[in-house]
């Protein structure tokens, strides 16, 4: 059996058109991910500056 370069190139073809496909499934997964972490973060973070006012302690210092 013999590889011809037509062969070697449709494969190649196959690879990259495979890859392609990945990388936009990945992308797509990934920036879905990316949104949802930020929308945590900032949840947290909104919700623990409430939290903190609320709860606030007031310390004075005197210098004697």
């Amino acid at each position: 059996m013999t590889v011809s370069r037509d062969d070697i190139e449709a494969k190649a073809r196959q690879i990259v058109g495979t890859v392609e496909e990945t990388r936009e499934s990945v992308q797509d997964k990934a920036m879905v991910a990316g949104i949802a972490i930020v929308g945590v973060v900032l949840l947290a973070f909104f919700l623990g500056g409430r939290k903190g006012r609320k709860n606030k302690s007031i310390v004075e210092v005197y210098k004697v």
